[in-house]
């Protein structure tokens, strides 16, 4: 098999720097931007939600649908460089307009459904292309599990770049903290995906059937053909729901537990566990995987990870309320999340030798789209949830006050400290009730999809390390 070179390994794991900070910068906060800077109606805030979660599924399907344009495009420069170049320039351009435009009421709904459908689309050209390259690098199992750890240290960097820094700075001046954060984002996303375009070398797989044209229904044939590809997909769904819930929910929760003008540093010192958890758990993935099987490696955590959301919970009830206490917990939580994540990664491309061993064709931008589509799909869900709690408990009608405040710092008619005070006195209102639904939002939800994730890969999911060597020995015969 043949070995990565190092410009190859080091350019593509670089370029997911910029690329997961703009995506950090709107699944994090997109959404904590229109709620603490625009000023909505209830009913208006409902349809942005319901916005969201059609473009989301919409994007979900969309990226299948992108990986058959990129399996019947061919141009000189790849077949995959295209795709992630003019994805990253126009999803750019997208981010820079949802962060600096701001018509008011209805109109900004209406503005927001076209862009963020525009912005969805865009990033699926980017994204699908960038996945798909990843699995078209190497068929070799230690030099895909170098290229996934080296790769997920980068998308670490650019995730936490985004999200320990934003929430320091935008309390009091949120509107042009927003603005400001956005552009610097976007450029960068241009940036480090250049350096991957210009430093990759794509590989040709010559044992593979050609396929010289793809359609919906040949798609739809090499998914439902590919079981454990179905089952590491179900999985993958299941487990970005759980991860992405804590996360989602989390500035709201540490400015409703510890008040607007802590709440932006506590999430800093928070995104730092993430960060160190994640991390580490990047660096500790290749050592782990050779002392333990995955399956047996997935069960531990998975065990951990239960006790950790369990803790979580309790703080403040029967557990004291302590910052250290809930960092630490998040530290554990991240630094299994971020083991299961690479275990699961590993699991979906490995499908990809399993399919191709199984009817000799390869086909890795059309599997490596369940990634993506699970990443989508869960964020619609996600993101109905997380709406649908705020606004249940009343939360997000408290949240609009900071909001008219924000709008008033803004345009220079408030102090920040001043917008930092009444926030604060806002906060005070909420109710014990209001604090224990959204504290379950943040632990049960999660717990129970990552349970469920677990479960259908040690019941299902057959490609072991054993089987896995097995089938690239039978396709390097072919």
């Amino acid at each position: 098999m043949e070995k990565l070179d190092c410009r190859t390994k080091w350019t593509y794991s670089i370029g997911a720097t910029g690329r997961d900070a703009a995506y950090a910068l709107i699944s994090m906060y997109l959404m904590a931007y229109i709620q603490y800077t625009i000023k909505l109606t209830v009913a208006q805030f409902s349809v942005i939600s319901l916005i969201i979660i059609i473009c989301l599924i919409w994007d979900a399907i969309n990226d299948p649908l992108m990986g058959i344009i990129i399996e019947n495009c061919h141009f000189k420069r790849g077949k995959y460089k295209p795709w992630i170049l003019t994805g990253a320039i126009l999803n750019a351009l997208v981010i820079i307009a949802l962060f600096t435009i701001r018509p008011q009421g209805w109109g900004f709904v209406i503005f927001f459904g076209i862009t963020y459908l525009l912005w969805g689309m865009t990033y699926t050209m980017n994204d699908i292309a960038y996945w798909g390259m990843l699995p078209s690098l190497s068929s070799d199992a230690g030099e895909r599990n170098i290229l996934v750890t080296l790769m997920s240290i980068f998308v670490c960097i650019g995730q936490f770049a985004v999200a320990g820094i934003v929430p320091t700075v935008i309390a009091g001046n949120a509107v042009n903290a927003y603005r400001i954060t956005a552009l610097i984002v976007a450029l960068a996303f241009i940036l480090f995906q250049t350096i991957t375009v210009l430093g990759v070398k794509e590989r040709q797989h010559s044992s593979v059937k050609e396929c010289e044209h793809l359609s919906l229904k040949d798609m739809f044939n090499i998914f439902l053909r590919n079981d454990q590809l179905i089952h590491s997909g179900i999985s993958s769904l299941l487990f970005n729901i759980g991860t992405n819930l804590l996360l989602m929910f989390g500035m709201n929760f540490f400015y409703f537990e510890f008040g607007y003008s802590e709440g932006g540093n506590l999430v800093f010192i928070f995104t730092i566990m993430y960060a160190l958890g994640t991390l580490l758990s990047q660096i500790a993935f290749p050592f782990l995987s050779k002392i333990f099987s995955r399956k047996k490696l997935l069960s531990i955590i998975t065990c951990i990870t239960c006790l950790a959301y369990l803790v979580l919970l309790l703080t403040g009830y029967l557990l004291p309320k302590s910052c250290i206490l809930i960092n630490v917990t998040g530290f554990i939580i991240f630094f299994c999340q971020g083991l299961f994540n690479l275990i699961l990664l590993v699991m979906l491309n490995n499908t990809i030798e399993y399919d191709q061993y199984k009817f000799h064709e390869r086909h890795d931008s059309i599997i490596s789209t369940v990634r993506s589509f699970s990443a989508k799909l869960s964020s619609a869900i996600n993101q109905g949830l997380v709406n649908l709690v705020l606004i249940i408990s009343g939360i997000y009608t408290i949240s609009q006050n900071i909001s008219a405040l924000e709008v008033q710092s803004g345009q220079g008619l408030v102090s920040s400290q001043e917008v930092l005070a009444k926030a604060d006195a806002f906060i005070a209102q909420a109710s014990p009730s209001q604090l224990f639904t959204l504290r379950l939002g943040i632990t049960i939800l999660p717990l129970a999809a990552i349970l469920s994730a677990w479960l259908i890969l040690v019941k299902k999911y057959k490609i072991d390390e054993a089987e896995y060597e097995r089938i690239c020995k039978e396709i390097s015969k072919i």
